[in-house]
């Protein structure tokens, strides 16, 4: 449906570079960064705001590379929604209709349509100065969904809304999604596509350095900047090597880890995701392939419930519910037991790129 094909568009000292994106009919695809890294300057050349130095950009096999914005049939909402504060409700989502010359009857038919499915068929004669930020993105969205778009482009869509009013959105977005709507969507926090997309992408300083499903991405980062993105804090510098037939890494500190049988030989970083580790105050019964005692060093409250960070001669970071932290009554000082299988422990490129 979407092809992006070798772009390369240098802005100031910034450069996107050698994208190579291609979405299919129907897919939520969404593209993760941290500001400056490239995220809205892609969109902009996809929805045709700006020119790309080189390469193509393919819409339904037809080449757009240079088409005006007009003439593209995709729809931009703009992180700051952009509504027009002299005009109601109803004369925004109108207002691109208007600008081509369509009949009344079918401006305002289209505009129910879009209204109805924002659910804000009730709020056509307001003026927007009062309305939340979830109702603007709503209008956002349906003065975008009014042109009947081929694709959807959503710049941060979340950032201007408020943390009650998210899961709102979302419902929204998926709504659409569900309804056979193609969509990109542009954001820095990876929530965002576990919740959301059915394809992720990550983009560092102009480069997209990892695609796929937010599983894929999440749980097998190519490299320590994904995996930092993703929220993991448990990097450990090992040499790995084979022992009598099982894979061990050894870390700086001599800690030893078992691994799963798909590794390899040498030096390289292992990481752990937080919530592959698990707790206990007393030694747990059976064979685990990795079992550690350490001291509670310190207790953060998180989104998960609660943050405690453990040293058994590595420092590790676990995150657990907050039934789970009352029940095992963990404190500072305290001596706990960790574990986790040998596929938690997965094995990196030594860089940040």
């Amino acid at each position: 449906m979407l092809k992006l094909e070798n772009i390369n568009k240098r802005f100031g000292s910034f450069r996107l570079s050698e994208i190579n994106m291609q979405i299919g009919e129907g897919e939520y695809y969404i593209l993760l960064g941290r500001s400056g890294a490239g995220k809205t300057l892609l969109l902009e050349l996809i929805a045709g705001l700006s020119i790309p130095d080189s390469g193509k950009v393919w819409l339904d096999k037809e080449d757009i590379t240079v088409k005006r914005i007009q003439d593209r049939n995709i729809g931009l909402v703009f992180q700051d929604y952009a509504i027009f504060p002299n005009m109601t409700v109803y004369g925004n989502i109108a207002y691109p209709l208007v600008a081509r010359r369509m009949s009344r009857d079918m401006i305002r038919s289209r505009v129910k349509i879009a209204a109805s499915e924002m659910n804000i068929g009730h709020l056509l004669e307001r003026d927007t100065v009062n309305l939340s930020g979830g109702e603007m993105q709503r209008v956002a969205l349906a003065r975008t969904l009014v042109t009947e778009p081929r694709l959807l482009l959503l710049d941060e869509p979340m950032a201007s809304v408020d943390a009650s009013l998210r899961d709102d959105i979302r419902l929204v977005l998926r709504h659409l999604n569900r309804k056979g709507h193609t969509m990109i969507h542009v954001t820095h926090d990876y929530r965002e596509a576990i919740h959301l997309a059915s394809k992720a992408g990550v983009i560092h300083n102009g480069k997209i350095i990892q695609e796929g499903t937010p599983a894929d991405v999440f749980r097998r980062p190519v490299n320590r900047f994904v995996a930092r993105y993703a929220g993991i804090r448990n990097f450990f510098r090992v040499t790995v090597l084979n022992q009598e037939g099982k894979w061990k890494a050894v870390c700086d500190n001599k800690l030893v880890f078992s691994l799963s049988e798909n590794t390899r030989p040498g030096e390289g970083i292992i990481i752990i995701r937080n919530e592959d580790v698990r707790l206990s105050r007393v030694k747990p019964e059976g064979n685990h392939d990795n079992c550690f005692m350490g001291t509670v060093t310190d207790i953060i409250p998180s989104v998960y419930g609660m943050e405690v960070m453990v040293d058994a001669g590595e420092k590790f970071c676990v995150d657990i519910r907050q039934e789970e932290f009352d029940y095992l009554g963990l404190r500072e000082m305290a001596d706990v037991w960790i574990t986790f299988p040998a596929r938690a422990a997965v094995m990196l490129t030594d860089n940040d790129n």
